[in-house]
């Protein structure tokens, strides 16, 4: 085996001349390679920019690698008809270059084999004179190949002999990880590739891994992306038998607050807290129809404790201004509903004339000089509340019916019963003038056609059963990969669902790890297009809306999914656009093709600065290739990613036009397109059926 112990001298290619903290510079040998190397044991091209040479030192080999390359003439040129000190020009002008010290490659004898091990970091610096080195194949693999459980091949490096690449699942997934780069650099292959070998690689340890990966998919590039693996399921808005597109549903009940705020643009004074408590009621189950007036006084009693807890929690009642003022307004509105029935008994009675009273007691006890404006004092409004919760249990309540629950806790309803909450609630809170725009879009949303399927199923499922379908099957012995395909999705929803399917995610493994006392459930998270999913947002805005939402669910991802086993796989072309919360929280990054400058200066400040010559290629990289850096990675590396067979590729091809121009007898049926789109395709079909019946 050659080392550079045994054969320095045809390993050296020359030496130090200069060093200084931040910049090391090497003259090469009048002998050395200008080509390619043919002294390592493998005809190898040198010199490369970004590719590694070894400085001797005492601690092994500095692995250095390559920042500039250029070629020193003499500084004393000869003149036409004379010479300046007698000195001609070099016949062989002097090659330098400048490297940057990466680590350290330790060199260890066992059983008579050399071995080597390489470690980021260096702990003294080359001096003036001291050799540098061609690293052998052995060492280069070394230096590319470190670190432990290297279980995943994902390419070679072409800088360091061709060299695998190959990481580690824990470090790549565990702690985040963005693929960032142009359109056809080959970033969605390289998502694809990441999760098929990282399964077929777990097979060769398991015959059935336990691998869980939920791919969000706004374009339907991955539908066919993972044939042939097991346990696939590919959801979409309009399921395709032929595909294997099922239906997708994300039922209106697993939304919670912020994404219903988000989608009606609920206002924060009358909107927001009239959607709030409707939420509370219609997921407690209290607006249900019923004729016995006795239930409905319990059910309005109750509602009328949960909203004046909620008030004097705020300090509604004391705050005086403009708040007070709206709350007296409430109290006019509650009083107005506490009617006596023929039908209740006395003591009913009694019960209800004391709320009456109280009512009014509180009323008039206004500590402002303005009646408009006014401030009640505590004593009141506590009594308020005792006569409230005294009527409550005469009437058959207990202190759970009063307690408001939470209402983002997901219980199921019907699309109809949320309409009845906002409007009981709207008119028992005196916000009914307010809520007219908020409520259209909610009858907008659960009267469209295309979305009912996916967030109004005929077909109820139960919590568990939706968490068994799309999080993880509760049997998972083969693993499972679930491809969420947004694509067909009405533009004004892609933004929630996507937030309420990342969202459960995270909640439902929070809930599992206390479930089972620190235990994790290893889960990986796609978001392809992530630019569009995960932006920059203005804090400052008082509504907030869908993006800004769903963003706020990455973030939170980003900073907390990694203890409960949860990892984010983020695939964008444009990472300036991105969260700046979401990208500093990747600790490993693929880099691809990147053109553009903001994109370039994003991704230069995500390496130190004497690492950033390595990112200069990244506008003129080729498809497939990439740089990876950060945690998956001992030091940065050129990689060229495995080749990924055409059936599994995610379609995301360019157009073919001159093909499509020129070879192509393309006929386009309008019809079909059109009917569908407009729902008509399944009444077409139903009338086809009915002529043929009627013919036959």
């Amino acid at each position: 085996m050659i080392t550079p112990i045994s054969n320095a001298e045809s390993l050296q290619i020359g030496s130090v001349d200069f060093v200084s903290p931040d910049e090391k510079k090497v003259t090469l040998d009048l002998d050395a390679p200008n080509d390619v190397a043919l002294n390592t044991g493998v005809p190898r091209p040198f010199p490369r920019i970004n590719s590694y040479v070894l400085i001797s030192d005492e601690g092994g080999f500095l692995v250095s690698q390559i920042e500039w390359i250029t070629i020193e003439r003499s500084q004393f040129p000869k003149r036409r008809g004379m010479q300046d000190f007698g000195v001609l020009d070099l016949p062989y002008p002097l090659r330098k270059m400048s490297v940057i010290p990466l680590g350290v490659l330790k060199e260890s004898i066992k059983d008579n084999d050399t071995a080597y091990r390489f470690a980021r970091g260096i702990e003294t610096f080359p001096t003036v004179g001291d050799p540098v080195l061609l690293p052998t194949q052995s060492q280069l693999k070394a230096i590319i190949e470190s670190g432990d459980n290297r279980r995943v091949n994902i390419g070679i490096s072409p800088l360091a002999g061709n060299a695998i690449v190959s990481v580690d699942p824990d470090r790549i997934f565990g702690r985040h990880l963005a693929v960032l780069g142009n359109t056809g650099s080959g970033k969605s292959c390289s998502v694809a590739g990441l999760l098929r070998w990282s399964i077929e690689a777990a097979k060769k340890h398991q015959d059935s891994p336990n691998t869980r990966f939920i791919v969000l998919d706004p374009n339907g590039e991955y539908t066919n992306s993972f044939k042939g693996l097991a346990n696939v399921r590919v959801y979409g808005a309009e399921p395709d038998e032929s595909q294997g597109i099922k239906q997708l549903v994300v039922p209106m009940w697993l939304w919670n607050t912020a994404e219903w705020v988000a989608f009606t643009q609920a206002s924060g004074k009358a909107q927001k807290p009239t959607l709030v408590q409707a939420l509370r009621c219609v997921r407690d189950g209290s607006v249900e129809i019923t004729s016995q007036p006795q239930m409905q006084m319990r059910r309005y009693l109750g509602s009328l404790l949960t909203l004046n807890n909620l008030e004097t929690a705020n300090g509604t009642p004391w705050a005086g201004g403009g708040k007070t003022k709206g709350y007296l307004e409430s109290l006019r509105t509650w009083e107005s509903g506490i009617k006596n029935v023929d039908t209740f008994s006395s003591d009913e009675t009694k019960a209800l004339e004391a709320v009456s009273t109280a009512f009014k007691t509180v009323i008039d006890s206004n500590m402002s000089n303005s009646p408009e404006w006014p401030k009640y004092p505590r004593t009141s409004i506590d009594q308020l509340q005792q006569s409230l919760i005294s009527a409550h249990t005469v009437f058959g309540g207990t202190d759970k019916d009063a307690f408001p629950i939470d209402a983002d806790i997901p219980r199921p309803f019907t699309g109809e019963d949320f309409l009845r909450s906002i409007e009981a609630n709207a008119e028992m809170m005196g916000t009914t003038d307010y809520i007219e725009t908020m409520l259209m879009r909610v009858k907008t949303l659960i009267s469209d056609a295309k979305l009912k399927p996916v967030i109004c199923p005929e077909n109820g499922i139960t919590l568990d059963g939706w968490l068994d379908e799309y999080i993880c099957p509760s049997n998972n012995k083969d693993g499972s990969i679930t491809i969420i395909d947004l694509s067909l999705l009405p533009a004004e929803i892609t933004h929630i669902i996507t937030s309420v399917m990342a969202r459960v995610t995270l909640e439902v493994l929070q809930r599992y790890r206390r479930q089972e006392k620190g235990e994790t459930l290893p889960t990986i998270l796609v978001m392809e297009e992530a630019h569009t999913f995960i932006k920059k947002y203005n804090s400052d805005t008082e509504n907030e809306n869908a993006t800004a939402m769903c963003t706020k669910v990455f973030e939170k991802i980003a900073r907390e999914g990694r203890k409960y086993g949860l990892g984010l796989v983020l695939s964008s072309q444009r990472p300036s656009e991105l969260s700046p919360t979401v990208i500093s929280q990747c600790n490993s990054f693929l880099l691809h093709r990147l053109s553009n400058d903001k994109d370039q200066e994003l991704v230069g400040k995500l390496v130190p600065d004497n690492l950033r010559g390595l990112l200069r290629e990244l506008p003129s990289l080729p498809s497939r290739n990439a740089i990876l850096l950060g945690w998956a990675s001992e030091l940065p590396v050129m990689v060229r990613m495995n080749y990924l067979e055409e059936k599994y590729r995610p379609k995301s091809d360019d157009p073919e036009y001159w093909d499509v121009w020129t070879k192509s007898d393309r006929v386009v049926n309008w019809n079909t397109v059109a009917s569908r789109w407009q729902d008509y395709a399944e009444a077409n079909s139903n009338s086809d059926d009915e002529e043929d019946e009627n013919n036959g």
